[in-house]
C-alpha cells in the first residue's frame, strides 16, 4: 500500500499550496539523485516526493486525490492521479470488472439530455509562472543591489509571432471537430442511445489545424531561450523575500500573456552580526577597567566604525542598544538598532604593579587573594604583595 501523500511531504491535510511547495522543495533537495549518488534509497524516496507532489500540487488532481484516494487505489478511474489523467468516472474500474458497463458514456448522455457541453479550453492562456533564488551579503542586504541573473524559458516564437504556422500560410479550421475542438460520438446500450464528448485529437482541442508547422518552433508558437534579467533587490532585504518580475516568466499560449518570474532572496550568515528583524547583534569584549569606571569604545557597524558609549558599571551578559545603527526598514522609512551584547575581558597576564593595585581594590570588598610570589622570592622574604 503506498504512503500518504501528505505523509510523504509531512504536511497537513489543510496545507496551502504555498506550504506544499515549500515542503517539497526541501525533501527533493535533500533526496535528489545528484546529492545521493548510488544510493537506491534517497532515490526511490525523490521518486515518491516528486509523485506526492504532482498531485497535490494540482487543485484537481488534489481534489481527487482527497475524496477517492492514490489512483491505483479502489476507485482508480477517478483519474487525477500520478499518471496525470484527465477526471473521468470514480466508478469506471468497478464497473469495468462486471462486463464493461457504459457508465462514463452514461454521464455523456446525460450531458447531452439536459443540453450540457464539456467546454474545452481554445482560447488565450497566461504562461507559467517561474520561480528562483539568489544568495546575497548582509551588506548587499543593507544597501540594496542589482543583479543580473540567467533564466530558462520559452519565449514567443518570434518567426511565427506565436501562431505555430510558417509565414505565409494557413491556419485552417480543424475539418474533424469543424473548430469546436471537441468530437462527439454516439453509442447505443440497454439503456438508449448516449452520447460521449471528448477532446478532438487531430487538433488537441484548439478548433485549428497548422497546415504548415513553423520551421524554427515546429509548431508549438514557442521557443526554449536562455535570458539575463537584472533583478533589483531593495534595501532591508530579509531571507525569504519574493520578488516578483511580471512577464519575466513562460510564454503564453494562443496568445495569451507571459507568466511572472518570482525571485527568492537569501541573506548570508555574517561573520560578526547576527540579524533579528530589522536589529542587528553584536558580541563585543570590553577591558575590566572600562566596564567598571564607563568610558567610550569603537565597534564595528553595519556601515563603518562607530563609537559606542559604555556606561560605569557595566555588567557581563549586559545588552547596550544603539538606536538606528541596524538594517533598513523594507520598504518604509527609519532603521533598527544595533544590540551590543558586552562581555569583560579578565587579564591573564598582570605585571606586579597591576596585581597591586587589583588586590588593593578587592581588600574594598574584604576579598583575600593567593601569594602569587616565586618560591625564591618567598625565601628571600621578598615583598611580592599581601599573603
Amino acid at each position: 500500500m503506498k504512503k500518504d501523500y501528505y505523509e510523504v511531504l509531512g504536511v497537513s491535510k489543510d496545507a496551502s499550496q504555498d506550504e506544499i511547495k515549500r515542503a517539497f522543495r526541501q525533501l527533493a533537495k535533500k533526496h535528489h539523485p545528484d546529492a545521493n549518488p548510488g544510493d537506491k534509497d534517497a532515490e526511490a524516496r525523490f521518486k515518491e516526493i516528486n509523485e506526492a507532489y504532482e498531485v497535490l500540487s494540482d487543485p484537481t488532481k488534489r481534489s481527487n486525490y482527497d475524496a477517492y484516494g492514490h489512483p491505483d487505489g479502489p476507485f482508480a478511474g477517478a483519474g487525477g492521479g500520478a499518471s496525470g489523467g484527465q477526471t473521468g468516472d470514480p466508478f469506471g474500474r468497478v464497473f469495468t470488472d462486471f462486463g464493461g458497463f457504459p457508465f462514463g458514456d452514461l454521464f455523456g448522455g446525460f450531458e447531452e439530455i439536459f443540453g450540457g457541453r464539456r467546454q474545452v479550453d481554445t482560447g488565450p492562456r497566461r504562461g507559467d509562472d517561474l520561480e528562483l533564488e539568489i544568495d546575497i551579503t548582509l551588506e548587499e542586504a543593507f544597501t540594496g543591489v542589482e543583479r543580473d541573473i540567467r533564466i530558462p524559458r520559452t519565449e514567443r516564437c518570434t518567426r511565427c509571432q506565436g501562431s505555430g504556422a510558417e509565414p505565409g500560410s494557413e491556419i485552417k479550421t480543424c475539418p474533424t471537430c469543424r473548430g469546436t475542438g471537441q468530437v462527439r460520438t454516439s453509442r447505443s446500450t440497454m439503456l438508449g442511445s448516449f452520447v460521449t464528448v471528448t477532446t478532438c485529437s487531430r487538433c488537441g482541442g484548439t478548433g485549428k489545424v497548422i497546415e504548415k508547422p513553423c520551421k524554427e518552433c515546429d509548431g508549438r508558437g514557442s521557443v526554449s531561450r536562455t535570458r539575463t534579467v537584472t533583478v533589483k533587490v531593495p534595501p532591508g532585504a530579509d531571507s525569504g523575500l519574493r520578488l516578483r518580475l511580471q512577464g519575466q516568466g513562460n510564454a503564453g499560449v494562443r496568445g495569451g500573456p507571459a507568466g511572472d518570474l518570482y525571485v527568492v532572496v537569501f541573506v548570508r550568515p555574517h561573520e560578526r552580526f547576527q540579524r533579528q528583524g530589522d536589529d542587528l547583534i553584536l558580541d563585543q569584549v570590553v577591558s575590566f577597567p572600562l566596564a567598571a569606571i564607563g568610558g567610550t569604545v569603537v565597534v564595528p557597524s553595519i556601515d563603518g566604525q562607530i563609537e559606542m558609549d559604555v556606561p560605569a558599571g557595566t555588567q557581563p551578559g549586559a545588552v547596550l542598544r544603539l538606536r538606528g545603527k541596524g538594517m533598513p526598514r523594507l520598504r518604509s522609512k527609519g532603521r533598527g538598532d544595533m544590540l551590543v551584547r558586552v562581555s569583560v575581558r579578565v587579564p591573564t597576564k598582570l605585571s606586579g604593579r597591576e596585581k597591586e593595585i587589583l588586590k588593593e581594590l578587592g581588600k574594598f570588598d574584604g576579598e583575600t587573594f593567593a601569594d602569587t610570589r616565586s618560591f625564591f622570592d618567598r625565601l628571600r622574604g621578598a615583598d611580592g604583595g599581601s599573603k
